[in-house]
């Protein structure tokens, strides 16, 4: 076989697998699909074995330096990407908390929108009406419940100022790690029924902290209150919202499958919705440590907690605007 015929018959599959290294080695992740209609990664294995060969046979036949270049430089790319030592688990993981999972949350905007909306606005309705109606507080919450709320947050009862010994915070942390993860796993699982549980739960967790703030702020209570959540709530309440988004988009996988069977949407939207939550479990625990050992000091001055509140609340939203998008246009760019 002559080189002319060599070159035509195999440039397509030289194109192919350059392609691949291209999209893999610049912008691994999200690049994939453009590059599948090419060549998919289960192939590539296959493809490079046949590479290897085809330099092997351009050697032996004597073909011109360009040919074999060509095929070397293929070649010991292809052998830097699948031999090489996997990236360490550290980070892959910073790498999907960094990148992948604000992406991920921008993939289901419309599901996290409405997410919002079905806490926020129940527990802004909530917050506004009992200072109005204070009476209110009691169809929500029963006398004991109110009672207790009330002494734990009173300015005048030495007793339960903010604060705690250290060795509680420890205790304290794990309380509120086992209680943050399992309102996040359940905002999502209800997405099972049909996405309803989760619009019930979010509407119930607003109407819920609506009225612990509505109540305490319309009694003169509220200073403590507030600065006692201000620092966490930025990871907890903005991963409850992502939680519900998650679950959500399983609903709709459910109720609306498009053109694939049911159970496969289903199946896709479960994979999608536990990576997630994966993100949702690691702000829930930045969350607890957060209540534990710095929401509960009651001794630093309110204007250092809310003015730490804002920087957390602006480096979250940066985070899930912005986080990944800078691969993004990588990757669009080698498309």
């Amino acid at each position: 076989m002559r080189q002319e015929q060599f070159v035509a018959r195999y440039q397509a599959e030289w194109q192919a697998f350059e392609h691949w290294l291209e999209t893999r080695g610049d912008a691994r992740r999200a690049r994939e699909e453009r590059s599948h209609a090419l060549l998919g990664d289960d192939q590539v294995p296959q493809r490079y074995r046949r590479l290897c060969q085809q330099l092997a046979l351009a050697r032996r036949r004597g073909y011109s330096p360009v040919v074999t270049a060509r095929l070397q430089a293929l070649m010991q790319r292809g052998h830097n990407l699948l031999y090489r030592t996997p990236p360490p688990r550290w980070r892959r993981a910073a790498e999907f908390l960094l990148a992948d999972f604000p992406r991920l949350v921008r993939s289901e905007a419309g599901c996290m929108w409405a997410a919002t909306a079905l806490f926020a606005v129940p527990l802004l309705a909530m917050f506004v009406l009992l200072q109005w109606r204070p009476e209110l507080i009691y169809g929500v919450m029963d006398p004991m419940q109110v009672a207790t709320m009330e002494q734990m947050y009173d300015p005048a009862n030495e007793m339960h100022k903010l604060g705690r010994e250290s060795g509680s915070d420890w205790t304290m942390f794990g309380v509120y790690i086992m209680n943050n993860i399992s309102i996040g796993l359940r905002t999502f699982a209800s997405g099972l029924l049909a996405g309803i549980g989760t619009v019930l739960v979010l509407f119930y967790n607003g109407v819920t902290i609506g009225a612990v703030f509505g109540h305490l702020q319309q009694i003169g209570y509220g200073d403590p209150l507030w600065r006692f959540v201000c620092g966490h709530a930025p990871f907890e309440l903005t991963a409850i919202v992502i939680a519900g988004g998650a679950g959500l988009q399983l609903g709709l996988k459910l109720l609306a499958p498009g053109r694939r069977r049911r159970i496969d949407a289903l199946v896709e939207g479960g994979i999608k919705g536990a990576r997630l939550c994966l993100g949702v479990v690691a702000m829930l625990l930045v969350a607890a440590f957060i209540e534990a050992f710095w929401s509960s000091i009651g001794s630093i001055p309110a204007p250092v907690k809310y003015g730490v509140s804002a920087v957390l609340w602006s480096l979250v939203l940066a985070w899930l605007w912005r986080g990944g998008r800078q691969a993004q246009a990588l990757a669009e760019a080698a498309g």
